[in-house]
């Protein structure tokens, strides 16, 4: 797994080869495109079809019916802003990573439970950041997290240089490799 994970909102498939082009020209070989558009799984596919080098992922799953077109699209892991059962049931089945969204401590007991250690610290601004991060490692020592919402260019560093964090991910990434790429194709 790459440090940095983008969050990428495709509004329409075509914009799938600017976005991953200029991901790839910034040095970064993953992505997470979100369920939070009706193209979600058509980009995924694409994506996947059109750059193998990638590793493309599906986020903002939010129940197992999505988690299946994610996985029949190709996803190579699912993301979610919250803890599902039915969706970690989904990807096990499929044999595909799962990080879900956990911020309590209560969530990330019921994410072990489900044989999940490495989960989305979602929204990360909201729920301490990285204070609430350096709490959680002595813990819940076995757990890794991907700290986003709220994580910026600005404080990246602070947060990968915990020892419980094994990636950041945002929508930052995208803007940050579009506006060095110059959104050329």
């Amino acid at each position: 797994m790459e440090k940095r994970i983008p969050v990428v909102v495709i509004g329409d498939v075509k914009e799938t080869d600017r976005i991953c082009t200029a991901l790839i020209a910034s040095g970064i070989n993953t992505a997470e495109i979100t369920f939070r558009t009706a193209c979600a799984a058509d980009a995924i596919r694409y994506a996947v079809s059109a750059f193998p080098e990638m590793e493309i992922g599906a986020g903002t799953v939010i129940n197992a019916e999505q988690c299946e077109k994610a996985i029949d699209a190709g996803a190579a892991f699912v993301v979610s802003p919250g803890l599902s059962a039915d969706v970690a049931r989904v990807c096990r089945e499929a044999g595909i990573p799962y990080y879900p969204g956990c911020a309590t401590p209560s969530e990330i007991m019921a994410a072990l439970d489900l044989g999940l250690s490495v989960l989305k610290f979602f929204p990360a601004d909201l729920y301490g950041g990285v204070k609430a991060l350096k709490t959680f490692s002595s813990v819940f020592p076995g757990v890794r997290f991907i700290p986003t919402g709220g994580v910026s260019r600005e404080n990246e560093a602070e947060f990968l240089s915990l020892k419980n964090v094994t990636a950041v991910g945002g929508t930052y990434l995208v803007k940050d490799a579009l506006g060095a790429y110059g959104g050329k194709k």
